[in-house]
């Protein structure tokens, strides 16, 4: 065995042809060492599409595909072309520079839109040309150091390009565009399917949402010009303005369109009537960080979509006030709120049996929560100003305790006036004599839309659910002055509208009989409260 050993295989590993497949195999290793890591390291991109931005980067794959993260969300995975490049984009936020200097030139506002896609397809090749410089620059690198020889340096850079270009040729070959239809969530988008319906209804109307890029381009870049336009009610220096917006739903485009108001109005605190998120998972308490980049006082009151989870992470924040049964000031503006007592993320939402039924029946948790907070403001030392709830069948208790109730819950905008009570309000002292109720104040019940365009359910109608919110300006004496309504027109749309109502000047609203014995009435053609 060892003559054997000593006449033929010992002389093949020092023959020449041997050196030079040991030569080649350590030119491929550091090759594709070098490839690996410098892809890995620098093969990053940023893109700019109008005023938004978003990272791309690819990194090496045996399996491909395409991963779309979007926080808080979670992420969504394409199965958009074979290995082995795996590409990644993380979508960023508005860039306020870019957006202001699209401004200045209202024709740049619409090529912006229209040049969107274009925008992408520039990313990509960017991001294609990084790939392959970052990986033959490292892999020239990494075979300096191991062979200190220019040739050996040139095939290690040779063999880079061709393995990095011939993965994007693969890639390019196997690309799959009708892969948006077949998609796999994790994260929070696992429950998409629960949120939005039909899955396949989101894909049919993703042609139709592409289609509209421009619009919807367009229509994020003129909320700065629009509100910076709008002419402020001041009735004097010490006026209050408050942001009211309730129903987020874990929309993050709602976030950046807050900020830009409370800028532009000089908003002094944002109210928020809850459904900040779609489950109260701990997964979405991420989604409730942004709060304090408001950059004011962020009063909160929990919503049915919201778990004590939810609310304990709000009041983490630092400019967070939560009420749950508790007041609050605001420029000497006493605000005081209530929980929603009932948590149902996964379930319609469905009318609560009615107070005072001849059954003698309890009434329901939400007026018993209604009742406990007048019962508070009752209490209080001083007027309150503001009660805070989220669903309006939460209201009646409240009617002559409080001026002015806001709620949300409907994702419908509505105003209206409060049937005055027939027994004094919780917490009087002693029982009001006959006609004595036409001294009891009247209590205006305004219902703010979502804010966050009904979240992921918003693409699910064939008419986007409207964005929407309201600034509430109060003079000295803490009274509502005015209010301006401002209205996006949700996914695929463009319109943005702005309207100031000045009370006392414009009809006032008729009493509300929808939120009687609290019951939340639901609308049969649309399965949402009404």
């Amino acid at each position: 065995m060892r003559s054997v050993l000593n006449k033929y295989v010992r002389p093949a590993l020092r023959s020449r042809w041997a050196g030079r497949l040991r030569l080649g195999a350590t030119i491929a290793v550091v090759s594709l060492i070098g490839t690996v890591v410098g892809t890995l390291l620098l093969a990053h991109s940023e893109v700019a599409v109008g005023p938004f931005r978003a990272e791309m980067s690819v990194s090496p794959s045996f399996s491909g595909g395409t991963e779309v993260d979007i926080p808080p969300l979670g992420s969504l995975h394409l199965d958009s072309h074979a290995g082995p490049i795996h590409l990644k984009v993380n979508l960023g936020s508005l860039d306020q520079q870019r957006t202001e200097a699209l401004i200045d030139d209202p024709t740049a506002i619409s090529a912006a839109g229209q040049s969107a896609v274009d925008d992408v397809a520039r990313g990509v090749v960017k991001l294609a040309l990084r790939a392959l410089g970052a990986s033959v620059v490292t892999s020239l690198l990494l075979a300096a150091l191991v062979f200190r020889s220019s040739r050996r340096m040139a095939w290690s850079g040779m063999l880079s390009l061709a393995v990095t270009a011939g993965s994007m040729g693969l890639a390019a070959g196997t690309l799959r565009p009708d892969s948006i239809s077949e998609p796999r969530y994790e994260g929070l988008l696992v429950n998409a399917p629960a949120v939005v319906g039909d899955a396949r209804r989101i894909a049919d109307n993703y042609g139709r949402y592409a289609d509209q890029l421009a619009q919807i381009v367009s229509n994020v870049s003129r909320i700065y010009a629009t509100v910076s336009s709008l002419p402020v009610y001041e009735p004097d220096a010490t006026s209050t303005r408050i942001l009211h917006v309730s129903d987020l739903h874990l929309n993050p485009a709602s976030w950046d369109i807050i900020r830009t108001v409370v800028k532009q109005f000089d908003i002094d605190a944002v109210v928020d009537t809850g459904d900040i998120v779609d489950w109260g998972s701990s997964q979405e308490d991420a989604y409730v960080s942004e709060i304090p980049s408001v950059g004011v006082p962020y009063i909160y009151t929990r919503g049915n979509h919201d778990s004590v989870a939810t609310e304990a992470a709000v009041r983490r924040q630092t400019n967070a006030r939560v009420l749950d049964n508790t007041t609050t000031t605001v420029k000497g503006l006493t605000i005081a709120g209530i929980g929603d007592p009932e948590f149902t993320p996964d379930k319609s939402n469905e009318p609560a049996p009615e107070a005072g039924n001849a059954d003698g029946s309890m009434p329901s948790p939400l007026v018993l929560a209604g009742s406990q907070l007048a019962v508070t403001v009752g209490a209080e030392h001083g007027r309150v100003d503001v009660a805070m709830v989220h669903d309006p069948a939460m209201a009646p208790p409240l009617s002559g305790t409080v001026p002015l109730v806001l709620a949300g819950h409907l994702h419908q905008r509505r105003v209206s006036i409060l049937p005055k009570p027939d027994v004094p309000p919780a917490g009087s002292a002693s029982p009001a004599p006959d006609g004595a109720s036409d001294d009891i104040m009247a209590t205006r019940l305004m219902v703010e839309g979502s804010t966050g365009g009904a979240g992921l359910r918003g693409l699910e109608k064939e008419e986007p659910t409207p964005i929407q919110m309201s600034v509430l300006y109060f003079d000295e004496q803490h009274q509502l002055k005015a209010y301006d309504d401002i209205e996006l027109g949700g996914t695929g749309r463009s319109e943005v509208t702005l309207e100031r109502k000045v009370i006392g000047h414009d009809p006032e609203p008729t009493t509300n009989p929808s939120v009687r014995n609290g019951v939340t009435p639901i609308n049969p053609s649309t399965g949402t409260p009404d």
